[in-house]
């Protein structure tokens, strides 16, 4: 399997769907996966996920997230 250029932890479409066997979902193709959606897309069709939209941040989420002392 090749590496894949699209993250869909930064989709505005991917999420979480808490099931044990298919964890992860696409809201723009309406399907869930064991592995990310964008890995099962290049698989079955060879081309990277069409559907990739970037997750925007609010600007005060982005100050939330920068008080975070790691």
């Amino acid at each position: 399997m090749s590496e894949h250029t699209t993250d869909c932890r930064n989709c505005l479409h991917f999420f979480i769907t808490h099931a044990a066997d298919f964890p992860y979902g696409c809201r723009a193709m309406n399907f869930k996966s064991r592995c990310l959606p964008a890995q099962e897309v290049e698989e079955a069709s060879g081309f990277a996920c069409l559907r990739f939209r970037p997750r925007v941040l609010k600007p005060n989420a982005i100050d939330q997230i920068a008080r975070y002392d790691y």
